[in-house]
């Protein structure tokens, strides 16, 4: 042994559900046959809480439960039984408290078989629920605002792989997000087959021009952000005109202001393109006025923990 009393050791010990139980992060091991590993067959959510209320916890599990069937995949957890499983990852974990908010991400994978791409090799589904600190981005970026480039790497086709399934297979993000860190910059801008702006690697896009909001509609091949979703409902509680629609890097670059939205960023100003400036080059009044409304506001979107 290591001469430790037992409690000692186990504190920084990171619990992760794995199947049908919770084990330590030294026990949760999956088979270099799970066709999650060797072919990304599989999908995932990641979701935040606020303090120990989970944030469109809902909404998320849905959409989980959309791309598994979108790829004919059965998730052995009914809907049911997630609420209760997210709280103990957090629990065991000592996450979603007054310190501390908790980032959750759900993976379920085709599962264990021969090799081979016909899913019904795999008999039954890898689960796995992971609980960690999340750690929101840094304050001085939402007061200067973050870079983008418009990547090389365009955005799949929907018809080939529609964005709608969370998939674990991140190659199409993986390639623009290896642009993004060579050019030094926050995260890279993927159009789509026709040259239109579609999404960054891991959140959504909204630039203002005039005073009213534009955001590419889910029709260009992007998936449809559950942030992305409830900014458009508060845009028209502000009474923000905002048009959904096919929008080219010039219009974006000729924009007052952009941002990004995501569970975790939330609200996320952009002051330059391909190193031009986007309008004044600080964050615009509009992207603070939404970002101000959702810190107020977003306790309407968080579990009731009655």
């Amino acid at each position: 042994g290591t001469g430790l009393p037992e409690r000692l050791i186990v504190i920084g010990t990171m619990w992760i559900f794995l199947n049908d139980r919770f084990v330590t992060e030294q026990d949760a091991k999956i088979s270099v046959f799970d066709h999650g590993f060797l072919y990304g067959d599989g999908v995932y959510e990641t979701i935040r809480s606020y303090g120990k209320r989970i944030f469109m916890r809902d909404h998320h599990l849905s959409r989980l439960q959309r791309s598994a069937d979108a790829i004919g995949l059965t998730i052995p957890i009914p809907l049911s039984e997630w609420p209760r499983l997210l709280h103990e990852a957090m629990d065991r974990n000592h996450l979603g408290n007054e310190q501390t908010d908790a980032y959750l991400r759900i993976t379920v994978s085709r599962g264990v078989g021969e090799i081979g791409l016909d899913p019904a090799l795999c008999p039954t589904p890898t689960v796995v629920i992971m609980a960690k600190p999340l750690h929101p981005p840094a304050a001085e970026l939402y007061q200067r605002g973050v870079s983008l480039i418009v990547a090389q790497t365009r955005r799949n086709l929907p018809s080939a792989l529609s964005p709608h399934i969370k998939a674990t297979n991140f190659l199409n993000n993986i390639l623009a997000k290896r642009e993004a860190i060579a050019a030094q910059v926050f995260d890279a801008l993927f159009l789509n087959w026709e040259g239109h702006l579609t999404e960054c690697t891991v959140s959504n896009l909204f630039f203002a021009a005039r005073g009213q909001l534009y955001t590419p509609s889910v029709e260009c091949g992007l998936l449809d952000g559950i942030t992305r979703s409830i900014l458009l409902q508060m845009a028209g509680e502000l009474k923000i005109p905002v048009q959904e629609g096919r929008f080219t890097p010039e219009e974006l670059l000729h924009a007052d202001e952009c941002f990004l939205t995501n569970t975790s960023m939330e609200v996320m100003p952009v002051t330059s393109v391909n190193r031009q400036s986007i309008g004044q080059g600080t964050p615009g009044p509009l992207t603070r006025q939404l970002h101000r409304h959702f810190v107020d506001n977003r306790t309407r979107f968080l579990e009731s923990l009655d």
